[in-house]
């Protein structure tokens, strides 16, 4: 089996990602109010709680696994960094892009009110795998020993979900500036900061060097086997010791900041890969979800504009239809997003491969006239 198929898992965990990430924004924004106390809702919500580990997780994989053979130019400066930088400030700009108050850089400049600056500098999905990244790049470019590089991701993984419960205690905004304050915890707006979600991302880079050491070996099998079975074990017991509330003086009523639920959340992610793996080990998963999966950017950005983009007389769909669909409407208004999404993904992902300066030159004028667009209204 070549390297492509091998690699597949990584994109097919990330394609059903995109799928139930979809889902999820539907839910959340058109979903009528009293089928949010349902049963399956709250299982619905459980699930719909993996996607941003997910990603998280999944990023920091597959760069380990991408940069391997760019070691050389990434501490030479040569065109594999400069790229890598690309791809980081892209995320981050989408992110911010994602958060605008206004389309409009007049409007943002004079319209905008303290909250709405705040709900701007929020860190999202985007913003926390951005640094994460920038920090796995940093560290790997002034590391030469892979071993030392291992220890040193384990260890800061581990200090950030053992910290998070005291850092979500500090309201950062009293003594850093609100871009910055923004990043440490979610106490103003902040959905995913990087404490504790960035801990994905450096449990991820230690894994994924574990997994090309198994990988060049040829025991790919068994870790996998291992990886998978840790995973379980990481759910059962995180879930226990949350459930059991151990610790509970100390960690706080926020189930965010509680570390035995990035441990429960871990192990599932863990076990989800796993799964993902057998399966390409017998099969070849279909090409939208692999599709969905390696243009997960776009497919993140996408859906997100159709259903928050104000683009209707100044207003979103979710705006106009909020809390307004019953469980059947929002269940086909997911699947014809999906299948919108995967589409849409499906195709720039056949340009990029198989006409990629053509790509390349639609996405630059594709972003100057969005640029363009923001400064002139």
């Amino acid at each position: 089996m070549g390297k492509q198929a091998r690699l597949q898992f990584i994109d097919l965990l990330r394609g059903a990602a995109v799928i139930v990430m979809v889902e999820v924004h539907v839910f959340n924004a058109f979903l009528q109010s009293q089928f949010r106390a349902t049963e399956w809702f709250t299982v619905l919500n459980y699930i719909n709680g993996l996607v941003a580990p997910s990603f998280v997780f999944i990023s920091g994989f597959v760069f380990i696994i991408a940069s391997q053979r760019k070691l050389d130019e990434y501490r030479t400066f040569g065109n594999a960094f400069w790229k890598q930088i690309w791809r980081i400030a892209l995320i981050w700009i989408v992110g911010y892009s994602l958060h605008l108050p206004y389309f409009s850089f007049h409007r943002m400049m004079t319209e905008t009110s303290a909250a709405d600056w705040l709900k701007f500098y929020q860190a999202d999905v985007l913003h926390c795998i951005a640094v994460g990244l920038l920090c796995l790049f940093i560290l790997r470019i002034q590391i030469s020993s892979r071993k030392v590089y291992e220890i040193v991701l384990l260890c800061i993984a581990v200090i950030v979900v053992a910290l998070t419960p005291f850092v979500w205690k500090i309201d950062f905004l009293t003594i850093l500036p609100a871009p910055i304050a923004a990043y440490f915890n979610g106490l103003h707006y902040s959905q995913f900061p990087l404490f504790p979600w960035s801990g994905f991302m450096f449990f991820a880079g230690y894994a994924a060097s574990k997994y090309l050491i198994a990988r060049e070996n040829g025991k790919e099998l068994s870790f996998m086997k291992r990886f998978g079975l840790i995973g379980m074990i990481l759910f059962l017991c995180g879930g226990a010791m949350r459930l059991l509330h151990v610790g509970a003086s100390i960690i706080g009523s926020d189930v965010r900041a509680n570390p035995f639920f990035f441990v429960e959340r871990l192990g599932l992610v863990m076990a989800l890969l796993f799964l993902c793996w057998s399966i390409t080990q017998k099969r070849t998963p279909y090409q939208f979800i692999l599709a969905s999966g390696r243009q997960s950017l776009l497919a993140y950005a996408s859906h997100l504009v159709v259903i928050y983009g104000r683009y209707l007389n100044g207003y979103s769909l979710a705006y106009l239809y909020k809390r307004a669909l019953d469980p059947i409407e929002c269940t086909i208004a997911t699947l014809a997003l999906i299948t919108a999404v995967a589409l849409a993904s499906f195709g720039w992902d056949w340009l990029k491969r198989n006409h990629l300066p053509l790509a390349q030159t639609a996405f630059g004028v594709f972003a100057v006239t969005m640029i363009v667009e923001f400064f002139i209204h």
